[in-house]
């Protein structure tokens, strides 16, 4: 029948019993199949996991700049790792790395929510954070609001 018609015959499930066939044009079967799978990887959501790394010392104003980017990754959807490393004679002073860790979770509190609390891994103080979706709808809602008050 396809021969007579010039079409192809395509097997659409192999694995199905009987295999199920259709009567039509390979190349557009192919060329629409291509599609499908190209539209699906669109929509699929990839997370990565994004870190930024700390020093005991680090100053206030590098803290907030460098917070500001987690945040960002926060609100892309990505999974976020808070670093404090502590290099030579730092690591009597893990307070002060403690400290700084609190500021950086209190500031991204905001945005997400903790997957990992703080805990000591050799030189390095870690903490993991993840986004959460009602806190960045939120921040982003008060976000357009004081775009309009702006603007107007």
């Amino acid at each position: 029948m396809a021969r007579s018609k010039g079409l192809d015959l395509i097997e659409v499930s192999p694995n199905a019993k009987p295999p199920v066939c259709r009567i039509g044009d390979f190349g557009k079967y192919n060329y629409e199949k291509q599609k499908k799978e190209k539209e699906q990887k669109k929509s699929k959501s990839s997370t990565q996991l994004k870190e930024i790394r700390f020093h005991p010392n680090t100053d206030t104003h590098d803290m907030e700049f460098k917070c500001r980017h987690l945040i960002d990754f926060l609100m892309q959807g990505h999974k976020v790792k808070a670093t404090i490393i502590f290099i030579g004679r730092m690591m009597v002073h893990q307070d002060i790395g403690r400290k700084l860790m609190d500021e950086i979770l209190e500031k991204l509190e905001e945005v997400g929510k903790i997957e990992q609390p703080p805990k000591m891994e050799g030189r390095y103080l870690t903490a993991m954070l993840i986004p959460d979706k009602k806190k960045i709808d939120d921040k982003k809602k008060s976000m357009e609001k004081q775009k309009a008050a702006i603007e107007n």
